[in-house]
């Protein structure tokens, strides 16, 4: 489950993480923006929020960098053990209940590292932050989705494993793409409709915020999440 995170500011402040941490080494390349912070963030002129977003127990250091909402990065250096150390992600406020959207898609291309243990996920709420609705189009070592398999399903213009659950906070519907892509473009909408209309495990939704960004477990030694390039459109 990839946490969210507003309203967590005041909770861990970020000059005591960091003394606990120490701090990640610098972003790969000149950024507009950079961040080791635990909760550090960023508002891009096209209306993006970039989260740094370390909500896990027992994380190691990480720093966000962003020269735009379509060109950002991660490197993490989180121990190998289990638990998700952090969701470092890019977000868009949608605002519109589903019967209101006549689209909503999003494009995406990354370059992710063949070691450690993630996913490069969509997370999608409801303003109320009480359903979940994760899309996984990579995935890589010890990681797994909350819930029960429900089946597969083919919506957006890829094949899905579909799990559902509840992290006693809300609910988490889990969509894990059958083949890894580290590119590509998701119709998010009939995603949303299936969840809505034909299972019936939701209803009419008004949507938030829509996050795109790394799940990470663990990324032993230091490992770099480059996004290349990502958008959210709807209508």
């Amino acid at each position: 489950m990839a946490r969210r995170t507003l309203g967590r500011l005041l909770l861990a402040p970020a000059v005591a993480f960091a003394a606990l941490v120490g701090f990640a080494a610098a972003p790969a390349q000149a950024a507009v923006w950079s961040s080791s912070d635990q909760w550090g963030n960023y508002n891009t002129s096209d209306g993006y929020t970039l989260y740094n977003n370390i909500w896990g127990s027992g994380p190691g250091p990480q720093t966000i960098w962003a020269n735009s909402s379509s060109n950002w990065g991660v490197w993490a250096n989180h121990p190998n053990t289990g638990g998700i150390k952090s969701y470092p992600n890019a977000k868009k406020v949608v605002g519109k209940k589903i019967s209101a959207l006549s689209s909503l898609t999003s494009a995406y291309n990354v370059s992710v590292p063949s070691g450690g243990a993630y996913n490069t996920s969509y997370d999608i709420w409801d303003t109320g932050y009480d359903n979940e609705i994760m899309l996984w189009v990579n995935y890589n070592g010890a990681v797994g989705p909350l819930g029960s398999s429900v089946g597969t399903v083919s919506l957006g213009g890829h094949t899905w494993n579909v799990y559902v659950g509840s992290n006693g906070a809300n609910n988490v519907y889990s969509f894990l793409r059958t083949s890894d892509s580290s590119s590509g473009t998701v119709n998010i909408l009939p995603v949303l409709k299936w969840l809505k209309d034909t299972k019936k495990y939701i209803g009419d939704l008004t949507i938030g915020d829509v996050q795109f960004g790394y799940e990470i477990t663990s990324s032993s030694g230091g490992l770099n999440f480059n996004t290349n390039s990502f958008n959210v459109k709807s209508g």
